[in-house]
């Protein structure tokens, strides 16, 4: 069966090695600091393992600057044209000047924008975000953005369903969002945000399938089969670690289907 992972970010060291990561490297018995970047053929290695047959690569902006910028993101993805796709990071310093990077980017190839609101400490409501909102409309293109907790040593409330992905869906009516890594402990807020909206879907990067709340197992089996897609937030976790317990959740074949490609393949028009 296809997997598609729509959550991963190939890191560079400047990402790796940043401070807000200390507390995930020390969950996952990381060293530090990273003296090498992980090569690319690694990262292919763990899709492989895990049969992910396609990730979404994103890019990483922040108030500091990239992380990982749109260069090095349509560099990755030239390497390996049939193994990535690759989704724009924007600078919210600079909100035009984002959007008219983002315009180059999706005649590029990119196929989305993706923002992590804990790492500008600004919630998806704030003014800097609209006009790329807008202009992901215009480019029929999906936002992709962070809901629940923060694992790093950042603050949570940006990651609240209610009321910020909840407003910016009014907004912008015709904006496909994917809110990754669940929404925990925000879930019921987040099942009840996508229920409301047409155009919200969750992705369950972060997660690996055993740790997905009941009640978003209860989502995926029936109302939301159509609404919920696979990720991994590797290098967090792998496509396989992911997936290890996934017949755990007794999904039938046809939801397994669509969760783990056949939604993705649909809303970032991947075939």
């Amino acid at each position: 069966m296809a997997v598609i992972d729509v959550w991963m970010q190939h890191p560079t060291l400047r990402h790796s090695n940043h401070e807000m990561f200390d507390s995930l490297k020390r969950w996952m018995g990381m060293p530090a600091k990273l003296e090498e970047a992980i090569p690319l053929e690694l990262t292919v290695a763990a899709m492989d393992e895990g049969a992910v047959e396609l990730g979404l690569l994103a890019a990483w902006y922040g108030p500091e600057g990239s992380l990982i910028d749109n260069d090095e993101v349509a560099g990755f993805v030239a390497e390996y044209p049939d193994r990535f796709r690759a989704v724009a990071g924007g600078d919210l310093r600079r909100p035009m000047d984002a959007v008219r990077d983002l315009r180059e980017r999706v005649e590029q190839g990119f196929v989305a924008l993706r923002i992590v609101p804990w790492l500008w400490e600004l919630p998806p409501t704030d003014r800097r975000y609209y006009p790329l909102l807008a202009a992901c409309i215009d480019l029929d293109v999906p936002f992709c953005t962070q809901v629940g907790h923060t694992g790093p040593l950042r603050g949570s409330e940006t990651g609240r369903p209610i009321p910020y992905i909840d407003q910016v869906a009014l907004d912008f009516p015709e904006l496909r969002i994917v809110c990754g890594h669940i929404g925990y402990p925000w879930t019921t807020e987040m099942i009840a945000v996508a229920d409301k909206h047409p155009n919200v879907y969750i992705d369950t990067s972060a997660y690996a399938a055993h740790r997905y709340p009941g009640e978003l197992v209860d989502y995926l089996r029936g109302r939301g089969r159509h609404k919920v897609l696979f990720g991994t937030n590797y290098p967090m976790l792998t496509g396989s670690q992911a997936l290890a317990r996934l017949d755990d959740l007794k999904l039938d074949d046809d939801v397994k289907d669509d969760f783990l490609a056949g939604n993705a393949r649909r809303l970032f028009d991947l075939d």
